[in-house]
């Protein structure tokens, strides 16, 4: 998995590429903890293939990261199959994405 950030004023937008499965979502939840100051959080899943119950929990607590400060969180530019994913485990209720 590859991680690329872009920050703009108070926003964070994350780009994850690959797979967001056991072994990798680790690396983007520290990526998310690290941020400071932020209003707002876009994860880009232009180029992610693959989501598993572990980068679902990331997801999640990056959610409640942002709703713990009333800012803005999104997910954008999923794919079919990643938004598959969202629908059966109820994401799509609770939060703003975006499919491609």
């Amino acid at each position: 998995m590859t991680i690329t950030k872009t920050m703009e004023n108070n926003k964070a937008i994350l780009s994850v590429e690959g797979w967001l499965d056991t072994n990798s979502a680790p690396e983007l939840g520290r990526e998310i903890e690290a941020l400071s100051d932020i209003e707002s959080l876009i994860l880009d899943f232009d180029k992610l293939e693959y989501i598993a119950s572990a980068g679902l929990r990331i997801v999640l607590l990056a959610y409640k990261k942002l709703k713990s400060i009333n800012g803005t969180f999104s997910v954008i530019h999923v794919s079919s199959e990643v938004m598959d994913v969202f629908k059966l485990t109820g994401f799509d209720q609770n939060f703003d994405i975006q499919t491609k």
